[in-house]
Parts: C-alpha cells; sequence; structure tokens
C-alpha cells in the first residue's frame, strides 16, 4: 500500500508542477527565446570510419519553461545541447 502512496503522489506532485509551468509560461509577455544551435551530419563510410558534414549554426527558438510546450524545447535544454549530431 505504501508503494502506490507513493506513486500516487509522485505523480500528483508532478502533475502540478507542469500546470504551474504551462501557468506561468502563459503569463509571460514573451514566453519564446532562440538558441544557436550548431548542427552536423555523421555518414557512415564503407570502412568503418565516419564522415562528418558541418552545417552552418542556425537560430532555434525555444521556450522559457520547464519542460517542452508548444512543439518547443525548454531554452535551459538547448543551452546544454547546443551541437547536434544528425546519424546517417
Amino acid at each position: 500500500m505504501s508503494k502506490l502512496r507513493v506513486v500516487i503522489t509522485l505523480f500528483v506532485v508532478i502533475t502540478f508542477v507542469y500546470m504551474g509551468d504551462t501557468l506561468v509560461l502563459r503569463l509571460r509577455s514573451q514566453p519564446l527565446e532562440s538558441v544557436v544551435v550548431e548542427r552536423y551530419d555523421a555518414i557512415p563510410e564503407k570502412n568503418n570510419k565516419t564522415e562528418f558534414a558541418f552545417e552552418p549554426p542556425v537560430n532555434q527558438p525555444c521556450v522559457r519553461a520547464l519542460f517542452p510546450h508548444q512543439g518547443y524545447e525548454p531554452c535551459w535544454y538547448l543551452r546544454r545541447h547546443s551541437e547536434q549530431r544528425i546519424n546517417y
């Protein structure tokens, strides 16, 4: 019974945090920012080596929140993952 209470409590807490995050996001006048993201393609070759093709940096929109909202990733996450590798 105590494990069930812990799971239910965790679910309720996470739900309230997400709802509060959504409310703060909607109350902000400018909830979106942009982060410079550098992308590169990793292309495997026949001899078990990888060729890298670097793309120019782009500004990617992000949301100033704890969780992803409206199809955008949070800015804190994008700042920590500003290099994005695309594997083929």
